[in-house]
């Protein structure tokens, strides 16, 4: 093959209590690769659109070809050359896994592209490195779900060890995107390095509930896991009007509302798409109350991952 196009979808990770060590894929948004064999070694960006010009054209510092660098070295294969274009169809620092989409969309591109030497779970390693290079952060709770679908749990980093869980059909997600944004690396500086015992068992708990009620189909087990004791209360004040946002998505039934990822992005929970779409109707309204747009994207959870559009 000589072109591969590409689509990684966007991620919710942390949800809720799981900081670090949850994450799942949601239908959309996400980004889009398109990869093209060339003659000479070496990869190289052709384009960029929907950054604003924001994202590094050297492909030696951006997520979607580092990934790809790091896996032609260890197939030993840098006389491979190839042209790469990517279409960010998310905000950056949005708290929706934009550089986790970008880098997982190259390195499966890329893999698809030499026959697919690499299983799914064998390219997770590459696509952190993506995540390394874009927030200083090499995490997978973003890669994770956005590279393998679903519902992923990062039980361990050394060794890694990520793992998926099963989770209710009509489990829904409702994904608000306020017009703000948030620092990946501001967002990791304002938290504590300490936690109470208090808040550690209770935030344990939470994560064997959530884990739990998932796995059993129980929504009032997961409703009342849906609780971060340590990581929200300290973002929170990052995004305007999240308390108001929350309680709207309460109010009109959600399991749980919590920060997407770093934030500004919030996500809910819900047990059907009819329930989901209320759910963001009524958040989008309490933002648009304090003067503040939003885009809403409601899904269940992606068991699929990244998926090949266009090959030749």
């Amino acid at each position: 093959m000589n072109y591969i196009k590409a689509f990684a979808p966007a991620t919710v990770a942390n949800v809720a209590c799981g900081f670090d060590i949850f994450g799942f894929a949601v239908d959309e948004p996400g980004d889009i690769v398109e990869v093209r064999r060339r003659d000479e070694p070496g990869i190289v960006i052709m384009d960029i659109t929907g950054d604003e010009g924001r994202l590094p054209r050297d492909a030696s510092r951006n997520a979607v070809t580092v990934v790809m660098q790091h896996l032609l070295k260890k197939l030993d294969r840098l006389d491979v050359g190839c042209e790469v274009t990517l279409h960010k169809n998310m905000p950056l620092g949005s708290g929706m896994g934009s550089s986790a989409a970008s880098a997982v969309a190259g390195v499966f591109a890329i893999n698809e592209l030499l026959g697919q030497p690499f299983t799914r779970h064998q390219l997770l390693p590459f696509a952190i490195e993506g995540e390394r290079i874009a927030c200083g952060s090499a995490h997978a709770d973003n890669v994770g779900p956005s590279l393998l679908g679903g519902f992923v749990v990062i039980r361990s980093y050394q060794p890694l060890d990520v793992f998926t869980v099963p989770v209710p059909d009509s489990l829904h997600c409702t994904l608000v995107h306020p017009d703000i944004e948030v620092n990946t690396k501001d967002a990791r500086y304002i938290l504590r390095n300490e936690v109470s015992l208090k808040n550690t068992i209770s935030q344990m708990g939470n994560v064997a509930g959530l884990i739990t009620g998932l796995m059993k189909e129980d929504f009032d087990l997961i409703s009342r896991s849906l609780v971060d004791v340590i990581i929200e209360p300290v973002r929170a004040i990052l995004i305007p009007e999240f308390n108001e946002v929350k309680q709207a998505a309460l109010d009109n039934d959600a399991l749980g509302c919590s920060i997407s990822g770093a934030g500004p992005s919030m996500f809910a929970l819900s047990k059907s798409r009819l329930e989901a779409a209320r759910i963001g109707k009524a958040m989008q309204e309490t933002f648009e109350l304090a003067g503040i747009s939003s885009k809403l994207h409601v899904s269940g959870i992606n068991k699929e991952g990244p998926k090949l559009l266009e090959k030749r």
